[in-house]
């Protein structure tokens, strides 16, 4: 039996595994298979707890796409996986490790926060196929051209419309995922400005499809959209709207992207998968 936690972010949903105490065997096909809507549980990604490498770490956290590919970020996750571990100690703030590095996390007020680490701007470390400026990509897909491309640990390519509603990204999403200019494939933004001067942002996620939200995405779509001029000063906080609700971006003048959002348990349980 497979003891788990579901959890999400605006509807970014997860599955949360502990091996911390015992490692838990995740061949392929079981991740495939804990990730069916219909015959398993179901998630976005799948993220598993296991004993920190680093000293200063409080966890290790595995993140798995629903098609059995390991991820190197999820923001949303990290948000989620944060609450739980300051909720297990009692403390307002804890340090995740992922394979992007180590991530600060800390709670203000109701909403859990973290720190993205650096957005990664040269193609190399995006990582793109070949040598090029990631702020004006030559993809052109459909309605869909000239996106910036930016590294989260895992790949972004933004594209900036007049209105993020309009085009069907169900449909534009698997071919500029597979773009050859994307040795590990990306995933897809759909980002417009609203009146106010927040974003609206829809996102195709690498591996899983159509998400309600994706916080590293959203953190992509913030720094894109700063390097297009589109939002004002660095350090100010920039509402994003993504289908399941707001998250709060800020790209600090360091270079790190910082975003909060809220989290929820949907349930824990059993499962014989």
């Amino acid at each position: 039996m497979l003891t788990f936690r579901k959890m999400h972010g605006l509807g970014n949903d997860f599955v949360v595994l502990d091996a911390r105490a015992e490692p838990i065997l995740l061949p392929e096909a079981r991740i495939r298979l804990i990730g069916d809507r219909r015959r398993g549980i179901g998630f976005d990604q799948l993220l598993v707890l296991e004993p920190a490498n680093d000293g200063s770490a409080d966890v290790f956290m595995r993140i798995f796409n629903p098609d059995g590919s390991e991820a190197g970020a999820c923001g949303n996750g990290t948000r989620c996986v944060a609450h739980l571990l300051m909720e297990e100690t009692g403390t307002g703030s804890c340090i995740i490790e992922t394979r992007r590095g180590l991530l600060s996390c800390r709670r203000v007020d109701d909403l859990v926060s973290v720190d993205m680490g650096e957005a990664l701007l040269d193609w190399q470390d995006v990582p793109l196929a070949e040598a090029m400026d990631t702020l004006h990509l030559p993809i052109q897909e459909g309605p869909l051209s000239d996106p910036a491309a930016v590294g989260m640990g895992n790949p972004h390519c933004v594209f900036i419309v007049d209105d993020a509603e309009a085009p069907d990204l169900e449909a534009l999403g698997p071919a500029v995922e597979h773009h050859p200019l994307f040795p590990e494939r990306t995933n897809v933004e759909i980002m417009s400005v609203r009146p106010d001067g927040s974003l609206r942002l829809r996102v195709w996620e690498r591996g899983a499809g159509i998400t309600l939200a994706c916080g590293s995405g959203t953190c992509a779509t913030v720094v894109a959209a700063h390097r297009r001029g589109l939002v004002n000063a660095r350090d100010a906080a920039v509402p994003v709207h993504v289908d399941g609700g707001m998250l709060e971006i800020q790209w600090r003048d360091d270079g790190h992207v910082i975003m909060t959002g809220p989290v929820s348990t949907s349930f824990t349980g059993e499962a014989a998968l």
